[in-house]
């Protein structure tokens, strides 16, 4: 790590300048970019230069900086075959291996291989390789499941959490906490001695979630990651440990929160916090479903993150309980406590389905949204419950191309019209797992049929789809529809090979 950087603080005005120069219409181009000069000499050069009458914010980055390249770009698809065998040859595009590196980079290097989603992403992401993982199962590939998880443990082991993805400027946030599905993969493939393994990994990350949940009271019921009810259950929400503009869309973020006035810090944590969550954005976290600057993401709690942690507190109380550990009993009974408060507070009565929680105004958010399927996934709900669930999503979120993320368009990405391969996983699997088995079906083929009719007109498969008019691209958001893409790869073969 010792050719690690961290843009902002390394770079300092340079880095600012860059930003606000209008030449990057992707601020993570400039956070991404390599060097092989040290960053004080950099800055040494452009505090030199910048002053003179005919400097050039173009050609001083040029000269210092490299742009890494994405390897997929070039790759040439063959159509003409099936989507599975262009999948097949994608994981070896997308995959990195460590190497020593002569350069500086924002990019954490990591021990052993992994895979990448691909376009602007060029580094792991947290809960984007759980479903790449069930792809890369059904390929046969668990030496690189394997490696994967081991370099989530390894950042676990260095930082005291997984970041939302490897580079420095993530290292405020995680995402979605999926390691311990990961885990339970893994030893699903090569027995129950990984969980034993990993079993460190997985308390600290517990412990990472978790972490103030002792300094809660009625008079200070939140605290980073954790909030305290007015029945006295504590759930989680998410957070992010840094407050200052993402360095990834630098110039985005001072531009919003200047509009904001004393409220913009605030503001900021917010859109953070959505990156943590890993639907950035989405109305469901606006008080105006169709203002992103109404964002209230750290007053919610989450009906989906809960559910991993309800997961991951039973999967640490398995492996516990396979090494003959007598406190295996205490994460079994923060299970039960967090299954029963996630049917307590989440149930939203008056929509018939599952809902975030505002926490400070103790009512729902009433959002529709395909969250509404964790309860489902992880079988926190009663039948009575996933029946109303299942009627709500056939009613409102099952379209002609899967299942859509909300009904409610507002020009961001995790909106209509765009549907997203995790989503559709989640809530296949959610619905079969009560009987709703038809219904489960046509999201699968309708999800399926898109996905391969796009591949056949363009080679490629996508970041997100446009699920309600299956003839038009998906789009919203801070920057271009992506192809690549490791979870949609993953979620389409394992759907495939069923």
């Amino acid at each position: 790590m010792e050719k690690l950087i961290y843009p902002e603080r390394d770079f300092q005005e340079l880095f600012t300048h860059l930003h606000e120069s209008g030449l990057f219409p992707d601020g993570k181009e400039v956070s991404d970019a390599i060097t092989y000069e040290k960053p004080a000499d950099i800055l040494s050069a452009y505090r030199k230069a910048k002053n003179n009458p005919d400097f050039d914010h173009k050609a001083f980055y040029q000269k210092y900086f490299h742009v890494a390249p994405a390897r997929e770009i070039d790759y040439q698809s063959d159509t003409s075959k099936p989507v599975e065998e262009h999948i097949n040859k994608l994981w070896d595009i997308l995959s990195r291996v460590p190497e020593k590196e002569d350069f500086f980079s924002s990019r954490v290097s990591l021990p052993f291989p992994y895979v990448v989603p691909g376009g602007r992403f060029n580094e792991i992401y947290y809960w984007d390789s759980y479903f790449t993982m069930l792809g890369l199962e059904v390929s046969g590939r668990i030496d690189l499941i394997e490696g994967m998880v081991k370099n989530f443990a390894y950042m676990i082991e260095n930082f005291g959490f997984i970041p939302n993805g490897n580079r420095s400027y993530y290292l405020g946030r995680s995402q979605p906490p999926y390691f311990s599905l990961m885990v339970a993969l893994l030893a699903d493939n090569k027995g129950n001695d990984v969980l034993i393994e990993f079993l460190p990994a997985l308390k600290k990350e517990h412990q990472f979630w978790m972490e103030g949940q002792d300094q809660l009271s009625a008079e200070k019921p939140d605290y980073k990651r954790v909030v305290r009810l007015e029945d006295g259950s504590i759930l989680n929400r998410h957070y992010d440990n840094v407050h200052s503009p993402r360095d990834e869309m630098y110039q985005d973020d001072v531009e919003l929160i200047a509009t904001k006035g004393d409220a913009g810090q605030k503001t900021l944590l917010d859109i953070r916090a959505a990156c943590e969550s890993g639907w950035d954005f989405s109305s469901r976290w606006c008080s105006d479903l169709s203002k992103l600057d109404t964002i209230r993401t750290t007053d919610l709690v989450q009906v989906d993150l809960n559910c991993l942690l309800y997961h991951l507190e039973g999967l640490i109380a398995k492996a516990l309980g396979l090494k003959g550990e007598t406190h295996a009993k205490t994460y079994t009974e923060m299970a039960d406590r967090r299954k029963a408060a996630i049917e307590s507070t989440f149930w939203n009565e008056a929509l018939g389905t599952y809902s975030d929680l505002i926490w400070s105004q103790k009512e729902h958010n009433n959002s529709i949204n395909a969250a509404a399927l964790y309860p489902l996934y992880f079988k926190t709900a009663n039948e009575e419950r996933a029946n109303r669930v299942a009627k709500i999503v056939a009613q409102e979120l099952v379209k002609d191309g899967g299942l859509i993320t909300t009904n409610f368009k507002s020009g961001q990405q995790w909106d209509a019209p765009n549907g997203w391969a995790p989503l559709q996983w989640i809530g296949i699997e959610g619905l079969r797992n009560y009987g709703h088995l038809e219904l489960a079906n046509t999201i699968k083929k309708n999800w399926t049929a898109l996905n391969i009719k796009v591949f056949k007109s363009t080679g490629k498969l996508m970041e997100k789809y446009n699920v309600v008019d299956t003839d038009l691209e998906s789009g919203g958001g801070e920057y271009p529809v992506q192809d690549g893409f490791g979870w949609t790869n993953g979620v389409l073969l394992k759907l495939l090979s069923e």
